[in-house]
């Protein structure tokens, strides 16, 4: 996907922590990368989590289903980009998009993550708000599939 169809891009740099026996990056801390990144997401628009959301609407997001592809891997003190991007935006759920990059011509990581609004006590799905529709719609370069 054109890099340019990404709004959100958050920056960070790979920790000592972060790196296993093979001196790369563990593939789990990739998946804390994109919630750091979907983090910056929700302030971006507006809608600061969970304050921004949960609160305003009474409502809660619950992620779904998380696939994610390596294609390669990050070192120790790589500067990357985390790259999101809401993709669809169906009844109760959404679907964001990510890439994770080092530099401008190295794609690590793509995923797909797929997020379920729900009651938060009853944990059920309940549409998505129209205010929260319309902040992505604004916010988005390319328009979300709907």
């Amino acid at each position: 996907m054109p890099r340019e169809e990404f709004a959100c891009c958050h920056r960070l740099r790979v920790r000592w922590a972060e790196v296993d026996m093979q001196k790369i990056v563990f593939n789990g801390h990739y998946l804390t990368y994109i919630d750091t990144a979907i983090a910056d997401y929700w302030r971006a628009i507006g809608l600061p989590y969970p304050e921004g959301y949960v609160e305003r609407y009474a409502s809660d997001v619950f992620l779904r289903k998380a696939t994610v592809e390596y294609l390669g891997s990050a070192h120790y003190e790589d500067e990357l980009e985390v790259l999101c991007r809401a993709s669809r935006l169906g009844r109760s759920s959404m679907t964001f998009l990510f890439e994770i990059w080092r530099g401008a011509a190295d794609l690590l990581i793509t995923a797909e993550l797929v997020y379920v609004n729900a009651h938060p006590q009853a944990k059920t799905a309940v549409p998505l708000p129209e205010e929260f529709r319309q902040r992505v719609l604004a916010f988005e370069r390319t328009a979300p599939a709907q």
